[in-house]
């Protein structure tokens, strides 16, 4: 796949390193003459201008991409850069920080495809809102949730189980899957699971005792 990310601070370099890793083909925006320089040095191509500069993003490529991230720390920058990947038919993937009020993700999360919050998910989430990963935009946001990473174990439940069989609260979502000594990555609905997978399940606080009793063996 093909992505365009906007923004080569701490969110947007962590992301174009994942998505790298993994083979995919990544152009990176930003208007910072040392970024620049730091984003060639990473081996990655590179454009330097503004993220809501239309013809900035159409010479990295927006015009074929797959998705665009937009991951400066300036909302109104990275909703720019997500109106013009809509106009050219991109996944788009907006950065909010935490200082926003929720009447402005809801406001938002209307114009683009997924949301992220860096500070409660980090590069992680960008990366799976990315791929394709099924956010719901106002919950993940939300303060009382949390991020739970579990390894399937012999005796587990889940052992067996595809994804769409697992037995979880309604507010959980599995969002990463991985095999033993294999990285996450999105689940499909058809996966089953075996012992040694690992899973990063989000969940309201409340709820991750149900989680854990539907994942583990009934003695951990």
């Amino acid at each position: 796949m093909k992505f365009v990310i906007v923004g080569y601070g701490r969110v947007g370099s962590r992301t174009v390193r994942i998505l790298g890793k993994e083979g995919h083909e990544v152009v990176v925006v930003d208007n910072d003459v040392d970024r620049i320089d730091r984003i060639e040095t990473d081996g990655f191509p590179a454009v330097q201008g503004d993220g809501d500069d239309e013809d900035v993003l159409l010479e990295a490529g927006i015009d074929d991409a797959d998705a665009i991230g937009a991951f400066t720390p300036d909302l109104n920058v990275n909703f720019a850069a997500c109106m013009v990947g809509n106009h050219y038919s991109c996944r788009t993937v907006l950065r909010i920080d935490e200082d926003y009020r929720e009447e402005i993700y809801e406001k938002y999360a209307d114009e683009v495809d997924e949301i992220i919050y860096p500070e409660r998910l980090g590069a992680a989430g960008a990366k799976t809102a990315l791929l394709g990963g099924d956010f719901n935009v106002v919950t993940d946001l939300a303060a009382n949730l949390q991020l739970t990473v579990l390894q399937i174990k012999d005796g587990s439940p889940a052992v067996g189980k595809r994804m769409s069989e697992l037995e979880l609260p309604d507010s959980a979502r599995v969002y990463a899957h991985g095999r033993e000594y294999e990285p996450l990555t999105i689940p499909l609905p058809g996966t089953e699971l075996a012992a040694g997978d690992e899973v990063a399940v989000v969940a309201e606080t409340e709820s991750v005792d149900e989680v854990r009793a539907a994942l583990l063996p009934a003695n951990s």
